[in-house]
């Protein structure tokens, strides 16, 4: 089982320094990785279904892993997630081959539909056919990275006779695709080398795995994406051996793991500690 750490944009982590040692820490603890959450905006006031209050701080997440690609040595770097159909691909696809240039192949690019509304209307994106966005905006990202002379025609992102460099560090920078819903499945299988469900409790990350088969039944998966990786947040809370034990047996490769709401840097700081003297055990 791998560990990861979520929230390393937000909260305390929007203070540098502070980012920075949490960084170190987890890496220095054999977490395998640490995870941006991404809101552009959010409604004020908050309604459902956003998950989080309008004043809360968040650091764009290509500029947070930028910095800590430089404050870090062998972490991986991931997006959990980038709001895809919000953003321009080609654009996006610059920023993260920037990350993972820096961070010399240390990007693992988290994604998704979305699903606020108002946060798609203040930035005037579309908010229907998001799952169709997402597809067309990998394509995009892939031929601008891996072709040699980029072409690419889809439905909402057409392009050719441009460049864009320098490139990813790793051939196929690695796609993760997030969400519950019978599209996020079929994109994972079809499309990315790993899934990612956030705040799952075993019984809800049960279904999704449960899901995640019936896709794989359904659609072909291209050999070179190899085995779909699994990542889960369960719900904050502290590990035990217990519940470890039963996302491993659910089939979860790695735990990426949610501080509790108002944590310190201390807390950060005690729960990698914590968190990675339980799996060594």
């Amino acid at each position: 089982m791998k560990l990861g750490l979520f929230s390393i944009n937000t909260g305390p982590c929007c203070d540098p320094i502070v980012a920075a040692e949490v960084a170190q820490a987890a890496e220095a603890s054999g977490f395998d990785s640490v995870w941006t959450a991404e809101h552009v905006v959010l409604p004020d006031p908050q309604v459902p279904p956003s998950p989080t209050a309008p004043l809360s701080p968040m650091l764009d997440p290509a500029v947070a892993l930028s910095y800590l690609a430089a404050k870090t040595s062998t972490i991986l770097l991931a997006t959990g997630i980038i709001i895809l159909p919000q953003r321009n691909p080609l654009v996006l696809a610059k920023e993260m081959a920037s990350v993972d240039v820096l961070s010399n192949g240390r990007l693992l690019l988290g994604v998704g539909a979305g699903y606020l509304q108002p946060e798609f209307e203040a930035l005037h994106a579309p908010f229907n056919r998001r799952g169709e966005r997402v597809e067309d905006a990998m394509g995009a990202m892939r031929a601008i990275w891996e072709m040699d002379q980029p072409r690419y025609e889809g439905p909402f992102w057409s392009f050719s006779g441009v460049q864009a460099r320098p490139r990813p560090v790793q051939a196929s920078v690695p796609f993760v695709m997030g969400g519950r819903g019978d599209g996020a499945m079929s994109r994972s299988v079809r499309l990315c080398q790993g899934w990612y469900g956030f705040a799952l409790t075993p019984e809800a990350t049960k279904a999704c795995v449960d899901a995640l088969a019936v896709a794989g039944s359904k659609h072909e998966r291209p050999t070179s994406l190899g085995r779909l990786e699994i990542s889960v947040t369960p719900p904050p809370g502290l590990l035990t051996a217990e519940l470890l034990s039963t996302y491993r047996e659910l089939g979860v490769d790695r735990l990426v793991l949610l501080p509790p709401g108002r944590s310190t840097r201390d807390d950060l700081l005690r729960l990698i500690d914590e968190s990675s003297a339980l799996l060594r055990s």
